[in-house]
C-alpha cells in the first residue's frame, strides 16, 4: 500500500483537485440536486425511476449485505437516509450510463461474451477448463436463465467498454507523481532528547484531595453498568428439525422420480489439432488450408502416439496447441455441431478425419471415455434424505417460527410455555449488559438486536418476554428479566489505589513535559546540542528509528530552515525534543516502488475522472432527484 498517500490525504486531495476541478466545471453539479414535483423518486434521460425500483434495489443491497455479513449484518446500518440516498444515487447513476449506452449504439460480439463468460473463475474446474454443470447451477441459484445471463454479461461488457475506458486511459502528470513520490522518499536526519516521564515520579506527591478531584471529575471511568441475569430460549433449525420426519417410502418415491439427478452422464476428454480458415476466405485459400490439414492427418495416423507432440507443432488454436491439443472434458453444447458431433462419434484412442467448422479444419483424437453411471437407491439415500429434510424443515421453519413469535407475546409472563410446546431448553445468562461482551463471544444472548431488545422498559420493569428477536438468519431469540442491577459507581476506596497511580503517572508526565520544552525553547534560541543523542535517520519508507508518534511529527514539522527543532508528548514515555540536522533524498531511489506509486496514483486519478465521467453523464441525461428529505427518513433542517 502506498501508505504516504493515505496518511497525507490533504497534499493528495490538493494535487489531485487541479486535475479534476474540469469535470466538475463541465458537469454543473447543481443540476443533478434541484428537487422535482415528479412522481418518480427520481428522473433521468426523461424516465422515471419508481418507488417501487428503488424499494426493490434496497431490497436487494439487503439481501447481498445478509449473505455477506452474516452473523455481524445489521439491519439498521442500511436504514438511515445516508444508505437510502447512496442507493438511488447508483439507480440514477446506472440509468444514466445505461442511457449512454443507447445514445452510442454500443454493442458487445458473440465472441466477445463467449470470452468473458469462459473467463469467469467460478465456472472452472481446478484444472482450469470450462465447467458446465457449474455453470448452470450458479445460473440457477440466482433464479437466471442462459439468455438472462447473456443479457446481463452483455449490459456489464457495455458499461466496462464505455466507463473502463476513461479509468484506462486516465494517468498522473510525471511531476506530480515525482512531487508526491519525492516527499515519500524524503530522509531527515534527526538528533533526539528524552524527558522520560519516570525520571520525574519521585518529584511527584499526590495528596488525598488530587485524588477525590480526580474520582469526581472522572465519575465514567469507575462506573459499573447496568446489569441483567435473563432467561432465554433460542428457536433455530434444530428445533424444526426435531418436529420433521422423512420415510423411506418418501425417500424411494423421490429416488424413482429424479432418476436422471443420479445418473453422471458419459464424460469425454478429447484434443484437437486446428488449421484456421479466415473468414471470407477465397476456394483456394480454403484448399490450401484443407491441404495443410490432410498433411497433418496423415502424420498423425502414421504416428498416433505423438498427437499432443504433433498438435503443439501445428495445431492454429492458441488455446490448447499448448498443451497438446488437449481440450479437457469436453461438454456438450460448448464446441461448434461439427466437432462436437465428430467427439460424440468416436470411440475411445480413435481419430477423425478432417472436420470442417467455421473456423477452419479439425482433426479430433478421443483420449478417454467414462462411461455413464448411475447411482444406487442406497448410494443416493443419503443426498436425497438431507435435501427431503431440508425441505421440509423450510416448509415447517415458517409455521413454527409464527408459533415462537405468537406463543412468547401471547404468554409473556413466562417462557415455559413457548418451551413445553416446542421442545425447548430455556437457558440462562447472567451480567449482561447492553453493550456486547467479547468473552461471550458468538452466543445469541450477546448479539446487539437481542440486548436492546433485553434492556427495554416493558422487558426490565414488568418481567415481560421479549419479543422474539432474529440474532442470525433463521435464529430467533426471546428472553425474559429475572435480576436487574442498575448503575452504580465503584467507592472511592475501592479504586484509590489505581488512581494514586495514575494521577502519579500524569503528574510526572507534566514535569517531563515542562522540562522538554525549556528545552526546547533554548536550543530554538542558541542552537545548543547539548544532551541531544546520535544522528538517526527518520524516513516515511523505512522502519522508525524513533517512536512512530515523534517519527511522524518530526517528518511533518516545518524544515525551510535548520537546524530545526520540534517537541513531542509521547504517549506512555514522556517528551522529546528533536533536532532536525539535514533533510535529503536517498542516494538510490527505489524505481521499482517509484513506479508502482506513480501506478496507484494514476488509479486515484483514474477513480477521480470515472466519477466525473458518471457525473457528466448524469448532467447529460437531465438527472434530477425528486424525494424530499423527510422520504429518506432525514430530519429537515
Amino acid at each position: 500500500m502506498f501508505e504516504f498517500i493515505r496518511t497525507h490525504q490533504r497534499l493528495m486531495q490538493f494535487f489531485l483537485l487541479l486535475l479534476i476541478v474540469p469535470s466538475f466545471v463541465l458537469v454543473g453539479v447543481s443540476s443533478y440536486n434541484e428537487r422535482g414535483s415528479n412522481d418518480g423518486v427520481a428522473t433521468v434521460d426523461g424516465k422515471k425511476i419508481t418507488q417501487q425500483e428503488w424499494e426493490a434495489a434496497q431490497r436487494r443491497q439487503l439481501d447481498q449485505a445478509r449473505q455477506m455479513m452474516g452473523e455481524q449484518f445489521d439491519q439498521k446500518l442500511f436504514e438511515t437516509p445516508e444508505a437510502k440516498q447512496a442507493v438511488l444515487d447508483q439507480l440514477v447513476a446506472e440509468r444514466a450510463i445505461n442511457a449512454e449506452i443507447i445514445r452510442n449504439h454500443l454493442t458487445v460480439s458473440d465472441a466477445a461474451l463467449q470470452k468473458a463468460i469462459l473467463g469467469i473463475q467460478a465456472f472452472r474446474k481446478e484444472d482450469g477448463t470450462f465447467d458446465m454443470d457449474r455453470y448452470k447451477a450458479a445460473l440457477a441459484a440466482q433464479g437466471m436463465t442462459p439468455d438472462m445471463f447473456d443479457q446481463r454479461m452483455r449490459h456489464d461488457l457495455a458499461v466496462q467498454q464505455l466507463v473502463g475506458s476513461v479509468q484506462q486511459t486516465a494517468f498522473a502528470p510525471r511531476t506530480v507523481a515525482n512531487r508526491l513520490s519525492d516527499i515519500n522518499d524524503e530522509e531527515r536526519e534527526v538528533q533526539e532528547q528524552l524527558f522520560p516521564a519516570a525520571n520525574y515520579v519521585a518529584q511527584v506527591k499526590v495528596t488525598d484531595d488530587m485524588i477525590k478531584a480526580y474520582y469526581d471529575k472522572n465519575a465514567a471511568l469507575f462506573q459499573v453498568p447496568e446489569s441483567i441475569k435473563a432467561e432465554y430460549v433460542v428457536f433455530d433449525a434444530s428445533a424444526v428439525e426435531k418436529q420433521v420426519n422423512v420415510s423411506d417410502a418418501d425417500i424411494a418415491d423421490a429416488y424413482n422420480k429424479n432418476k436422471a439427478r443420479f445418473t453422471t452422464p458419459e464424460k469425454r476428454t478429447a484434443s484437437h489439432i486446428l488449421i484456421n480458415v479466415k473468414k471470407g476466405a477465397s476456394a483456394a485459400e480454403d484448399a490450401a488450408a484443407k491441404a495443410k490439414a490432410q498433411a497433418v492427418l496423415d502424420e498423425v495416423r502414421k504416428n498416433p502416439n505423438d498427437f499432443a507432440k504433433i498438435a503443439k507443432a501445428q495445431s492454429q488454436d492458441p488455446g490448447s496447441a499448448e498443451l497438446g491439443g488437449d481440450l479437457g472434458v469436453v461438454q456438450k453444447g460448448v464446441f461448434v455441431k461439427p466437432v462436437e458431433d465428430a467427439i460424440y462419434g468416436l470411440k475411445e484412442g480413435e481419430v477423425s478425419g478432417l472436420v470442417r467448422s467455421e473456423f477452419g479444419y479439425h482433426i479430433v483424437k478421443i483420449t478417454k471415455i467414462v462411461p455413464e453411471t448411475q447411482k444406487s437407491l442406497e448410494e443416493a439415500k443419503p443426498e436425497i434424505l438431507a435435501e427431503l429434510k431440508k425441505a421440509k424443515m423450510s416448509a415447517k421453519y415458517t409455521e413454527l417460527a409464527e408459533t415462537f413469535r405468537n406463543t412468547v407475546y401471547e404468554q409473556a409472563d413466562s417462557l415455559k410455555p413457548v418451551a413445553d410446546k416446542l421442545g425447548l431448553t430455556i437457558q440462562t445468562a447472567e451480567g449482561l449488559t447492553r453493550a456486547p461482551n467479547p468473552a461471550l463471544g458468538a452466543s445469541p444472548v450477546n448479539n446487539p438486536k437481542f440486548l436492546e431488545a433485553i434492556f427495554g422498559s416493558d422487558a426490565v420493569k414488568n418481567k415481560r418476554n421479549t419479543d422474539a428477536v432474529e440474532v442470525a438468519p433463521g435464529t430467533l431469540v426471546a428472553g425474559r428479566v429475572v435480576e436487574f442491577k442498575p448503575a452504580t459507581k465503584r467507592p472511592l476506596a475501592d479504586v484509590e489505589a489505581a488512581i494514586r497511580q495514575r494521577v502519579t503517572q500524569e503528574e510526572a508526565a507534566k514535569l517531563a513535559r515542562q522540562a522538554g520544552e525549556a528545552k526546547l525553547t533554548a536550543a530554538k534560541a542558541s542552537g545548543d546540542t547539548a544532551g541531544f543523542g546520535e544522528a538517526k535517520i527518520v524516513a516515511r519508507t523505512k522502519q522508525p528509528t524513533i517512536n512512530e508518534t515523534a517519527a511522524v511529527a518530526v517528518l511533518k514539522a516545518d524544515a525551510s530552515k535548520l537546524p530545526a527543532y520540534v517537541g513531542v508528548d509521547i504517549p506512555g514515555v514522556g517528551y522529546g525534543v528533536y533536532r532536525i540536522n539535514k533533510v535529503s533524498q536517498p542516494a538510490q531511489p527505489d524505481v521499482a516502488r517509484r513506479k508502482q506509486e506513480a501506478e496507484q496514483i494514476g488509479r486515484a486519478v483514474g477513480n477521480a475522472e470515472t466519477y466525473g465521467f458518471v457525473e457528466a453523464l448524469k448532467h447529460k441525461a437531465k438527472a434530477k432527484i425528486n424525494v424530499k428529505p423527510a422520504d429518506l427518513g432525514a430530519k429537515s433542517e
